[in-house]
């Protein structure tokens, strides 16, 4: 359960954060970890394979989104992340996808019809006929996306060895779900897809690389229901992390929500670097070379409203954990977040079933 801290804690963690983070990183060397973040975590899913992080079937208790057709109390107890493991939150990213040549192509076209107010009209005409042919083309490629006839469908950004999608495709047996998921590591998708219960009919696992804004998703916008992010924004670069909300944010139907549960301020895992691996504010280097931030709720909150959603939940979980054979006393905090695009007015409200997702986009 929750565990209240007292002022001396908080002092305490506050005071040791100050002795961790009184010497920054060179820029050279945060450059360096930005550069080889592929690599550092591709290494770490080639040592630890699936071995690193348990199922997280407490997701259902805190999450019942997930598997909105469960009684919550079929779920059992919540346990409490990882078994108290202070170990690496995988880096949110995805790569490539259905439509990337067509959707830059329409761009370019689109482009080009902005800028052609000097054109003849013969060339306006031809501009405009170019556009038209590319827009067909994007419209094929999105009329066979996965999960297409799906009505529940769940994104999970930074997916790792599949820690929480196979969980939610083993309790959630809605015949309408589809369940994406996508990780900045291939070697995470490579093991998600060797999976034995890894099944195309109802996931579709892809790399993506979520900082890269330009980098198609393949789905298209306002098509999903639920967006899950465990213990991915604190891997981010924290300058990117608005705009990696705001693009999750466009993928959701209205109504749709977001799932966060992440580090939290004095976490644990925070108060346990040394001298020498603080990069910034609260964000730090593991040995490993992978990177770690810890939020607080106002900093998630301001994030979240930006993009235009809306709280529903947003609470700090601190828990008491006590390792009997060590005789160690531990305090992990933890953030978990939930937030909703807001519905459509009543008289602009659409389905989004896979009939009507064609009929959104204009497509027959």
């Amino acid at each position: 359960d929750n565990v209240e801290w007292t002022e001396e804690q908080e002092a305490a963690a506050r005071a040791k954060v100050q002795e961790n983070s009184a010497q920054f990183v060179s820029q050279e060397q945060q450059d360096a970890y930005e550069i080889g973040a592929h690599k550092y975590w591709n290494d770490f899913y080639k040592t630890h394979e699936n071995g690193f992080f348990k199922d997280r079937h407490w997701l259902f208790t805190e999450f019942p989104e997930l598997a909105p057709n469960k009684n919550v109390s079929q779920f059992g107890p919540c346990i409490s992340e990882d078994s108290g493991i202070v170990g690496n939150a995988k880096d949110a990213s995805l790569g490539c996808c259905l439509g990337s040549e067509v959707g830059s192509a329409v761009a370019e076209a689109t482009e080009h019809l902005l800028n052609s107010e000097t054109n003849t009209t013969h060339q306006l005409h031809a501009e405009k006929e170019m556009a038209a042919e590319k827009l067909e083309d994007l419209k094929l490629n999105y009329a066979d996306f996965p999960g297409l006839s799906a009505t529940y469908r769940i994104l999970e950004v930074g997916c790792g060895a599949g820690n929480t999608v196979f969980p939610i495709l083993q309790t959630n047996n809605d015949p309408g779900l589809f369940v994406y998921c996508c990780d900045f590591s291939t070697t995470a998708v490579d093991l998600v897809q060797a999976h034995p219960e890894y099944d195309t009919a109802r996931c579709f696992a892809f790399v993506h690389d979520l900082c890269e804004n330009e980098a198609p998703f393949p789905m298209p916008d306002e098509s999903l229901d639920v967006v899950v992010l465990i213990f991915v924004l604190s891997a981010l670069l924290p300058e990117k992390t608005q705009s990696v909300i705001n693009r999750l944010s466009r993928l959701l139907k209205p109504g749709g929500m977001i799932l966060l549960r992440d580090y939290g301020r004095y976490d644990l895992a925070q108060l346990r670097f040394k001298k020498g691996q603080c990069l910034a504010d609260n964000f730090y280097v593991r040995g490993d070379g992978t990177r770690v931030y810890f939020f607080t709720q106002d900093e998630l909150d301001l994030l979240f409203t930006a993009a235009g959603l809306e709280k529903v939940q947003n609470l700090v979980d601190r828990r008491l954990q006590v390792n009997r054979g060590k005789q160690v006393t531990m305090y992990r905090v933890w953030i978990q977040c939930k937030y909703r695009k807001p519905p459509r007015l009543r008289g602009n409200q659409e389905p989004q079933t896979g009939e009507s997702l064609h009929q959104h986009c204009g497509w027959t």
